[in-house]
This record gives C-alpha cells, structure tokens and sequence, in this order.
C-alpha cells in the first residue's frame, strides 16, 4: 500500500498556471491562448485538439494549462483526456478516474454530467480517460465522439480535447477531424524537424486545421528582461 501511495505522488502534476499565474511562463501560455484566437478570427474556436509529435513532449501540461487559462478567462471549459492509451488528466487534476470518457463511448446509458468533475480551478471541469479500452481508435472514431463532442459543446465555452501523439497511433488524426483547430507540441532539442514535418502532413491529409505549433521546454536566456516585465 505504502508502494501504491509513492507512485502517485511521483506521477502528481501541477499546473503552473494554475499556481503562479503571474510567473512569465504562464504569460507565455496567455500569449499562446491570444493567438490561438487571432489564428482563428473568422470562426470561433470553441473546440481545441492538442497533440504532439511523439511522446513526452509536453501536450498534457499545455493541454491543462492552456485550458487554465481560458477558464481565467471567465469561460466555462471541459477539458477532455482523449489519451486513451496513457491518460494523465487524473494525476493533474487529483480526479478518480473509475469512469470517464471510454464509458460515455462503449455505452448508451452514460451522460458527460454524470462523468464530468469539477476541478479546484474555477470554471473548468475535467472528463478523464475511463478505463483504457482495448481498441481506442475505433471508439474515439465512432458516432458517439461526435454526439459527445456536440453535448459538450452546448454545456461548455470552450472545449480542450488532449490526443495522443500523432506519429504513435492513428488517434489524434481521427480526432482533428471532429474539432475546430490543432495545436501542435514540439519539444526543444528532442523533437526533430523530419518528425514534424511528418505529423503536420498527417494531420493536413486528414484536412484538419492546424492553427500553430508550441515550442516547449525551449531554455529562456537570462538576459531577456522582457519576461519580468510589469513584474513587481
């Protein structure tokens, strides 16, 4: 037991956003946030995916702190773990994930009210992964995504869908297809260019919409006196 406890605190995560909002990473994310809707000026984005290249990347913390920051914003948010081969939003958000967003697509008598959780973070709600189902593309490319996509869109502002990498499995490119934009993470000195240049084709011959790519872990010169600016 004692075990069990010390793996989930070594898998705990905290959004920085969430805990320093006035810290210049977090300006960082408010930026990204800010272009995000320049990028998409005709038409609202009220539904993001967000994916990367490959694994540890960092979409799963830009996915929440992305969506922290909408929620700062005064919008209602649900943040989706759509990641049904290695589901973080449970460690992020501290939610049990007993039943999430497998059980809304493999059965009928499942609502997004009754799976849903409140998080500590106002005006966003979380829908974890559920139980990891044995053939997650065939279900996240089903009737039931749309239907679930379309019911949260009438109860939230904005919604943020966290997908699995693009050059690992099939996922995130059936799920650009359900939403209004992609947003692409790629990290500094891991991800190399042929690998992103590979996922943004996969993801245009699925005609998605991808509105940009974040730079993650990119190391921030100290001289840089721009980040602390307004900072007291």
């Amino acid at each position: 037991m004692a075990r069990r406890k010390k793996n989930v605190t070594q898998k705990a995560r905290n959004l920085i956003t969430n805990l320093n909002p006035k810290s210049p990473i977090s300006e960082q994310y408010r930026t990204i946030r800010t272009n995000l809707q320049f990028a998409s000026v005709d038409n609202e984005l009220r539904s993001l995916l967000i994916t990367s290249t490959g694994p540890s990347e960092g979409k799963s913390l830009t996915s929440g702190n992305l969506a922290t920051t909408f929620a700062q914003q005064g919008k209602k948010v649900l943040l989706i773990d759509a990641d049904l081969r290695k589901p973080t939003a449970q460690y992020t958000f501290r939610v049990p994930n007993v039943k999430g967003l497998s059980n809304y697509l493999v059965t009928k008598d499942s609502t997004l009210t009754d799976l849903v959780h409140q998080t500590e973070i106002e005006h966003l709600d979380v829908l974890p992964s559920g139980p990891i189902p044995p053939n997650p593309s065939e279900i996240l490319g089903s009737k039931a995504m749309v239907r679930l996509l379309e019911e949260a869109l009438e109860l939230y502002d904005q919604v943020v869908v966290d997908a699995p990498p693009v050059l690992a499995v099939t996922d995130a490119q059936i799920l650009a297809n359900l939403v209004d934009g992609v947003l692409m993470v790629v990290r500094s000195k891991q991800t190399d260019n042929e690998a992103a240049i590979k996922a943004k084709k996969l993801l245009d011959a699925g005609n998605s919409k991808l509105l940009g790519v974040v730079l993650n872990d990119k190391e921030a010169k100290s001289s840089n006196y721009y980040y602390y600016y307004g900072q007291s």
